[in-house]
């Protein structure tokens, strides 16, 4: 039998006092620990782009961005399956997903854009008040996709593109 699905209401780990939280599967089989604050949290947004609509089954995907160095695999790294197809992404970069081979959930994406980067999904971090606080996206990008009727995020940057084309990342700086 699998473990149950933490959730807050459940005594799920919320922010520990060192500035991490978890992230799980659907099943549970999979659970990462990751930074709530950087320099291990890199940042946050919304995709609207096409690649996002299909990897999600969704209009757009909610992200944050943490390096791979500061993310503990808790459980299940080997029930991880990865799949890696043509470069999509208009940058031409190649993105490899990481699913649950249980339960299928997308736990992150790599992008050889972005190496030593996890691109995880904010609606698989157990602690839900984090998905409205640290993690609430700051970007959202390819609004251009965006349904017409999707508002704008409040308080977002808008950008019709994508806004790490010519974007350096401050471990690039």
């Amino acid at each position: 039998m699998s473990p149950n699905i933490p959730l807050p209401s459940d005594g799920a780990r919320g922010e520990g006092t060192d500035h991490t939280a978890t992230a799980t599967c659907f099943c549970a089989a999979v659970q990462l620990s990751f930074p709530t604050e950087g320099p291990g949290l890199v940042t946050t947004l919304t995709c609207h782009c096409s690649d996002c609509h299909k990897i999600s089954a969704s209009m757009f995907t909610s992200v944050f961005i943490v390096s791979e160095d500061s993310v503990n695999h808790v459980r299940g790294q080997d029930t991880l399956t990865r799949f890696s197809g043509k470069p999509r992404s208009l940058s031409g970069s190649k993105m490899t997903n990481s699913f649950c081979s249980v339960c299928g959930s997308l736990m992150y994406r790599t992008s050889t854009k972005f190496p030593g980067q996890l691109f995880m999904r904010i609606g698989t971090v157990d602690d839900f008040n984090l998905h409205t606080t640290k993690l609430k996206p700051q970007i959202e990008i390819f609004t251009k996709n965006r349904e017409d009727w999707l508002k704008a995020g409040e308080g977002l940057l808008q950008c019709d593109g994508d806004y790490f084309a010519d974007w350096k990342a401050p471990w690039e700086e």
